[in-house]
């Protein structure tokens, strides 16, 4: 191995031709679309909890 070649590997590692930015995220809007999509679900888990307690009393009182 020559010095050339460590010297120009030291070069290329010792000063990175781009800088790397990392985006900033903002937890609180995350948190706030966590909420948003937990409630959704909840009102679809209780409008199906209700079909099912619904249909099931309209066909008992159907059988009678």
């Amino acid at each position: 191995m020559s010095t050339e070649s460590l010297n120009r590997t030291s070069d290329i590692v010792g000063t990175p031709s781009q800088s790397i930015e990392t985006p900033r995220v903002n937890v609180d809007v995350l948190k706030q679309r966590l909420i948003e999509q937990k409630k959704k679900d909840r009102v679809k888990r209780t409008i199906i909890f209700s079909t099912v307690c619904v249909s099931l009393g309209a066909l008992t009182l159907l059988t009678y």
